[in-house]
């Protein structure tokens, strides 16, 4: 049964009630929703805790416009009751009010809070899990590795993109395995960008994850290329070399830029045949993919690079004149 359709519990005793609360008690308890959701945002902004009962009532209007408002308004109220009450609110019929508890969860700070999150991550709902595992990730909560484990084989997409959210930030080496999986494998197209991302926390050597990784560079959706190269460069890999190279002319600018930006973290081992590929990026009409080709030309350390870092310095844009002027500094220092 959705919260829309539980009777709601009687109001909060009015018994010692402030005075703020007792002047707005009357347009708490209005038949009008409208008058009831203002009511709601003014003992909101009080940020008075002896008001959060009424908070909590109110995740029970029957207006799906004043549940929404409390769930929102609970992201400033961190307990217990606060964080059950918001979990249970993500199995609310109306979507606004489901999205509004999820948001508010994700603004948890206290390890604490966890206990009801992790109960959910088990949920029949799938936005139920991939927002306990969305909360769970802002923790960065150890108890959350195995329970985002898990949710990788999840069925639904959403939940899986979550645990490899929550898994990237807790930085496991267990969780290797099965994020490169998704990487190369998984259907969605969102999942395996993410999972992609967070194989950078691979140790230096990288080789369990290359692989996977390679696969990336060549995925149809453009964003994973673009994160396969980042992660690449992140990691160092002497093997992505050629990949990286090939990436240098894909069909997408952003795949480019970031191609030419991981070549540049490669470093001099393999200066000689990136010089001339990233020179040719000085002639695209992106100001940005010039600048990232000027940055990876300095970074080579080789002269061989200097031509077309100086002419770089005569570039109609200020930015990539400014980078260029730095990669001759690094260029001529060597």
């Amino acid at each position: 049964m959705s919260l829309a359709t539980i009777a709601p519990p009687q109001h909060p005793p009015l018994d010692d009630a402030d005075d703020d609360l007792q002047v707005l008690a009357p347009r708490l308890t209005d038949d009008d929703a409208t008058v009831r959701r203002l009511a709601l945002i003014e003992l909101a902004e009080l940020e008075d805790p002896a008001h959060v009962p009424w908070l909590l009532h109110a995740l029970h209007d029957t207006d799906a416009a004043v549940r929404a408002e409390a769930a929102g308004r609970l992201a400033y109220w961190e307990d217990e009751a606060t964080v059950a009450a918001l979990v249970h609110t993500l199995e609310d019929a109306e979507p606004t009010v489901r999205e509004a508890a999820a948001h508010s969860l994700g603004e948890l700070k206290q390890p604490a809070s966890a206990e009801a999150l992790l109960a959910a991550t088990d949920h029949a709902r799938p936005f139920v899990r991939a927002s306990a595992l969305r909360a769970l990730r802002e923790l960065r909560l150890p108890a959350a590795f195995d329970p985002a484990l898990r949710a990788l084989a999840d069925a639904e997409p959403g939940v899986r993109l979550e645990a490899v959210g929550v898994l990237g930030w807790l930085k496991r080496e267990e969780a290797l395995p099965g994020l490169a999986t998704l990487a190369g494998t998984d259907p969605d197209a969102d999942v395996r960008r993410a999972a992609v991302g967070a194989l950078g926390f691979a140790p230096a050597s990288g080789v369990a994850v290359l692989p996977a990784l390679l696969t990336a560079t060549r995925d149809q959706a453009w964003q994973v290329r673009e994160e396969a190269a980042t992660t690449l460069g992140k990691l160092r890999l002497g093997g992505a070399f050629q990949p990286l190279l090939d990436l240098l002319d894909d069909g997408w600018w952003q795949v480019r830029l970031r191609a030419a930006r991981a070549l540049g973290q490669l470093g001099p081992a393999h200066a000689v045949p990136a010089v001339p590929a990233l020179s040719r990026l000085l002639t695209e009409s992106i100001a940005n993919l010039r600048k990232e080709a000027v940055i990876a030309l300095g970074e080579t350390r080789h002269e061989s690079a200097l031509p077309a870092v100086r002419l770089a310095a005569e570039d109609p844009d200020p930015e990539v004149r400014k980078v260029a002027r730095l990669a001759l500094s690094q260029l001529q220092a060597q």
